[in-house]
């Protein structure tokens, strides 16, 4: 954005809409307490449309601070043919900068809270994976070739017409807003396909569709009807619904050991944020004795992937339904098998 050409209408343009688009994600500071505080707060309201004015403010102070400590340098000077700084440019660029952290975030399947404080509702596009090299390779592209270019420029000694990189960064956005048009087109015929499927039977109440890394075709499906959730592969280019290598979630009955898990600390922030929700309770036999209850968002159970899934918790329960252990799933996190000669104490 700051090679488009606002770097063009103020000197410190760049720096600030770096700055700008990264400070949101300051809120990463909540996983120092616990990966749980991190899940509940991680884009809320500095990624909402309140904070974004409070951002671009915050960001602007920190550049005034840094251009003031280089003003102060011995011999410092204002280079020839720079544009000079303009706070009230600044100040814009800052918050056009924060807002497309907003739509970034909004185009995965993650969500984002744009609403914070005032409604705490979860919004998403569903339409990129949380990781896309084709964005990264486009927008790379859009800097690095200029670059190149204007090193070739160099080595034969053509004249620069201005400061390069404007073309190549403008033609990144556009490919960028035609990589997005593209997959909710076939964002679109996906979900249109599922709604129009019947799944052993039973119509569906709801229906969503999930990007992969790379293809734009492929997306992964999930379907939620009266008595069961079912996860399946769509191609959208056909369209089509690969029904035989489906995934079925029978919905559990209310046990008042989920009714505790589910009002527990993780129960409440984790049921807040998934969009398509799964538990399960296990008894804990032999010297544990007591309740594991796995907590799943279908959204992110993939069907190549096995093991536990991404973004999924557990809350622990002795025999009197008391909370012993609850938390995000990782690497240490204690499995059934591991509780197994565990005994468990409140």
């Amino acid at each position: 954005m700051g090679r488009a050409g606002f770097n063009r209408k103020s000197a410190l343009a760049t720096l600030t809409m770096v700055l700008a688009a990264e400070a949101a994600d300051v809120d990463v500071l909540w996983g120092l307490k616990s990966p749980l505080a991190a899940l509940q707060h991680h884009r809320g309201i500095t990624h909402s449309f309140f904070g974004v004015p409070f951002i671009a403010a915050a960001t602007l102070g920190v550049v005034y601070v840094i251009h003031r400590l280089r003003q102060r340098r011995p011999g410092a000077i204002t280079p020839r043919g720079k544009p000079p700084v303009r706070w009230g440019y600044l100040y814009l660029f800052a918050l056009l900068a924060a807002l497309s952290h907003l739509l970034l975030d909004y185009t995965t399947a993650y969500g984002i809270r744009l609403f914070e404080p005032f409604n705490y509702r979860w919004y998403s596009w569903d339409l990129v994976y949380i990781l896309d090299p084709l964005i990264w390779a486009v927008l790379i592209a859009g800097l690095a070739l200029p670059a190149l270019l204007g090193l070739i420029n160099q080595e034969i000694g053509a004249r620069s017409q201005g400061p390069r990189g404007r073309t190549g960064a403008v033609v990144a956005l556009v490919c960028l807003a035609l990589i997005w048009g593209v997959r909710d087109y076939q964002h679109r015929r996906a979900v249109t396909a599922m709604d129009s499927f019947l799944y052993r039977g039973a119509e569906p109440q709801r229906v969503a569709a999930y990007p992969y890394m790379i293809n734009p075709f492929r997306w992964h499906g999930v379907v939620e009807t009266a008595d069961f959730l079912e996860t399946v592969p769509v191609n959208s280019l056909e369209p089509e619904v690969n029904d035989a290598q489906a995934r079925i979630f029978y919905k559990p009955e209310e046990t008042e050991v989920l009714r505790v898990a589910d009002s527990s600390y993780f129960g409440r922030v984790y049921l807040d944020w998934a969009v398509f929700p799964y538990a399960r309770e296990q008894k804990l036999e032999g010297e544990t004795r007591g309740y594991f209850v796995e907590f799943q968002d279908l959204r992110y159970t993939y069907p190549e992937e096995s093991g536990r899934t991404a973004l999924g918790g557990y809350v622990v329960l002795d025999p009197e339904l008391r909370v012993l252990m609850q938390g995000m799933n990782s690497w240490t996190s204690p499995t059934p098998e591991s509780l197994e000669h565990q005994p468990l104490r409140p």
